[in-house]
């Protein structure tokens, strides 16, 4: 019985490789050779095995290789303040539908911004992938710039490194760094691993520090950048390898 995940009538995989221009035939062949490809998680050295591209995951030093990117849809998002993070809503309100007109594909929305904050949101095709990168167990980074009233007391960073008590559980931050303060609104990043509700907002006011204004500004290896308020983009290329790669895809 074969151990190697051989599909027949698939196509031979140094051939795949050469295709997705990861390396000419013959040194993709080597990189078989030497143990570097995996396909489904296995390491494979025959270089006899065909694969189906499109539906097996193949990864050369632990990247994953796509074949065809048109298949793995994964959007950014700017979520506007007053869109619910939802593709419809009973009441009427904005939502995240009427930001991506132009895609026919079935999205699921990666988590939840509240209807008050904006920023990064994630929408994908691919089912497994939203619910890794929402898992806890993966513990993905979100990033978060907000405006707060008042200086904020260096007690504060230490409060929420260590860990509060909050009504759903304890909770501490990855980071929190001050930006700037500019007259009586100090600006903050904060980066949390967790998706609880309204998580960010619930934790400076613990500490003292209603949120004034939230912005989700990364997720993950995904940042905002300088994409538009109620705009989207695609996530391609490195930036899409990166983000499967940091959920184990």
């Amino acid at each position: 019985m074969r151990n190697d995940p051989y599909v027949e009538g698939g196509i031979r995989l140094q051939k795949a490789l050469s295709q997705a221009g990861v390396a000419s035939r013959r040194a993709a062949e080597q990189l078989i050779e030497d143990g570097r490809v995996q396909v489904d998680g296995q390491v494979v050295r025959s270089q006899g095995i065909r694969i189906d591209p499109m539906t097996q995951a193949v990864h050369v030093d632990g990247e994953r290789v796509f074949f065809d990117e048109t298949r793995h849809v994964v959007l950014a998002v700017n979520k506007p303040v007053g869109t619910v993070s939802t593709m419809s809503d009973p009441e009427g309100r904005p939502t995240l539908s009427d930001l991506i007109v132009d895609y026919p594909e079935r999205l699921y929305h990666v988590g939840r911004l509240d209807i008050d904050t904006s920023g990064l949101l994630l929408l994908t095709n691919d089912g497994e992938l939203a619910n890794r990168l929402t898992h806890p167990s993966y513990e993905v980074p979100k990033t978060y710039v907000a405006r707060l009233h008042g200086e904020v007391k260096p007690y504060v960073k230490r409060r929420l490194m260590d860990g509060i008590e909050l009504e759903d559980g304890p909770i501490k931050v990855d980071s929190f760094r001050v930006v700037d303060t500019y007259g009586e609104i100090t600006t903050v990043e904060i980066v949390v691993h967790e998706g609880r509700n309204r998580l960010v907002r619930r934790m400076m006011a613990e500490v003292g520090y209603p949120v004034r204004e939230l912005v989700r500004t990364a997720f993950g290896p995904i940042r905002l950048g300088n994409l538009q308020q109620g705009t989207s983009r695609r996530v391609k290329g490195n930036a899409l390898k990166a983000l499967y790669s940091t959920v184990g895809l």
